[in-house]
């Protein structure tokens, strides 16, 4: 596998569009639009919030039914959740627009909206946003950077990844993606928004496995708030222009395939939760030796969910008592007596407790392990080999600011 630059124009066959709609900024773009000529198979993971937004619905049952779709439209600002029928037709008249504008059939064409809840879109607005998309498509990776800003709301970075992944047969396939997500990040399926491309040639029902095995350790294993989205939305586009044998079976190249998409689900994954509302440090908790992979995960997400710890991280804090309560309302068993606490950075590794008890450790030295953009803290339970990471941040003063006044 090669880590290359861009995102989703980066495989064969797919570009990539940006335009200024005015949904609800008056001064940058708001929509993009992901185009295949080819078509596509799709895989999709979707929030598993009881409520969801209009587009969640929508895309559900085109995804599990649909083995022709061309085109992902999506907007930022409004959310199109709580919108009743009127969303949900929204939803279809913004597909028909784009099937239209490119020339493609019914049912291929996925709608994703980010941004505020309870508010109904300026449909017209966002047809007329669909003619200027499908106008200026393109397969640069510019187009593919411009695409992913269209879709920021409070994010303070564009999301890509990509990679290059040898098949078997002396092909090559390549897999792109691009995201959103900043606040109301915590997943319970996959992330905000992310759209994953690929050129590989695979299998409808083993894409959707793939996809689904890896989001459990990747999206699954973020957050930046505690709050599941209304909106949580990730799908996979397959159009097969690689050319690779087509893969049918879980042999060695859909492991190769499936290593691929679980490295760009977790380098963005990691972006997210790195860039979370008002954050200033990607927060990085490993459980390792635990009795099994759920009781690993249960560890790492509690530490990486405590406010006192995320507060303690941003205040460069070596308060471990935080992290060892956090473990200790988990709802898994261990013997706090056996705990290890370690935290590190590019700056250095500190133990701050052992079998229990607080080390002897510099103050100084740990404050300084804790400045860094990314903190990694390493919980070892002692009870077992298996292991979990998650991804958090920090708790600031700014993501308190964001969200006060979020919908003006």
């Amino acid at each position: 596998m090669e880590v290359i630059s861009g995102g989703v124009t980066k495989p064969k066959g797919f570009k990539a569009a940006n335009t200024a709609a005015g949904i609800k900024y008056v001064d940058r773009d708001d929509m993009a639009m992901i185009v295949s000529k080819s078509p596509c198979v799709a895989a999709g993971t979707f929030t598993r919030n009881v409520v969801k937004a209009a587009p969640v619905l929508f895309d559900k049952r085109i995804v599990e039914e649909s083995t022709d779709i061309h085109t992902v439209v999506i907007n930022a600002g409004i959310a199109n959740a709580c919108t009743g029928e009127e969303g949900f037709g929204y939803c279809n008249e913004t597909a028909k627009a784009a099937q239209t504008a490119l020339g493609f059939g019914d049912n291929s064409t996925l709608v994703a909206s980010t941004g505020v809840i309870g508010m109904q879109l300026p449909i017209d607005k966002v047809k007329a946003g669909v003619v200027k998309l499908s106008q200026n498509l393109g397969d640069t990776e510019e187009a593919g950077l411009k695409a992913a800003q269209a879709i920021m709301t409070t994010d303070t970075k564009p999301k890509q990844c990509a990679v290059h992944v040898p098949m078997s047969d002396g092909t090559e396939v390549t897999i792109g993606a691009m995201a959103k997500g900043s606040g109301m990040i915590h997943p319970d399926m996959c992330t905000m928004l992310c759209f994953i491309t690929t050129d590989c040639n695979i299998d409808k029902q083993l894409l959707q496995e793939a996809l689904s095995s890896v989001v459990c350790d990747t999206f699954n294993m973020i957050s930046v708030d505690g709050d599941t989205s209304t909106n949580d939305t990730c799908v996979v586009l397959a159009n097969g222009e690689a050319h690779n044998t087509k893969i049918t079976k879980e042999d060695k190249d859909f492991i190769a395939f499936s290593e691929g998409l679980f490295y760009v689900a977790r380098e963005i994954a990691m972006k997210m939760a790195g860039d979370g509302e008002g954050a200033t440090a990607l927060f990085e908790v490993k459980a390792i030796h635990c009795r099994d992979k759920q009781e690993a995960k249960t560890f790492a997400k509690s530490v990486i969910t405590s406010n006192l710890t995320k507060a303690a991280i941003f205040g460069h804090d070596a308060n471990w008592g935080r992290i060892l309560c956090a473990l200790g309302y988990s709802g898994a068993s261990f013997d706090p007596a056996k705990v290890d606490i370690i935290v590190e950075s590019v700056n250095g590794k500190i133990d701050l407790v052992k079998d229990g008890v607080a080390t002897d450790y510099s103050e100084e030295a740990a404050t300084k392990v804790l400045s860094a953009e990314k903190v990694t803290c390493i919980c070892d339970m002692k009870q077992g080999i298996a292991c979990a990471t998650a991804w958090g941040c920090d708790l600031t003063y700014d993501y308190v600011k964001i969200n006060a006044d979020y919908r003006s």
